[in-house]
């Protein structure tokens, strides 16, 4: 899909705030409404926008533990590698999963409610024989600077 000023200052627009109202956003991007809202849709149909969602500070409603972890495989055939991946699709606590080039295979980010739940998991994988090799952990103790989205205007310098 092909993407004009216009709706690259739309997914800008959105991605600053996604709970802004058709009749707003279409003030902020210089168009009417109707035009605006087909736009949207257009945008949403080719998959540029995955969803809307609220960032709950999950700290304030409990300890929150987060992990990396670096993954080894022991084995790198396209099979192996998928039977991994899907394996950690079905952990609600995986909340990232990286293929990078490295000493390792996988970043894992984990989120859990403490020490002992990430351990269950890490066993519960170990014990499944999706193929892990090693495992190293990294307890993050403080975030200073909180997940975030590349902006769009980085993305395309004449949308700013």
């Amino acid at each position: 899909m092909k993407l004009d000023r216009i709706d690259i200052r739309i997914l800008a627009e959105l991605q600053k705030n996604g709970r802004l109202t058709n009749n707003d956003l279409a003030d902020r991007v210089h168009l009417s409404a109707s035009p605006c809202l087909m736009r949207l849709k257009k945008l949403r149909t080719a998959g540029l926008i995955r969803g809307f969602t609220a960032e709950i500070d999950l700290s304030r409603l409990a300890d929150i533990l987060t992990v990396f972890t670096e993954v080894t495989l022991a084995r790198h055939r396209p099979e192996d590698l998928a039977r991994f991946v899907g394996a950690l699709e079905g952990i609600e606590n995986v909340t990232e999963c990286h293929l990078v080039s490295s000493g390792y295979d996988y970043l894992v980010k984990f989120n859990t409610c403490g020490i002992s739940e990430y351990q269950d998991i890490i066993e519960r994988l170990l014990d499944m024989g999706v193929g892990m090799k090693k495992y190293f952990s990294y307890i993050v103790f403080k975030t200073p600077i909180l997940p975030r989205q590349l902006p769009l205007s980085t993305v395309f310098r004449e949308a700013s």
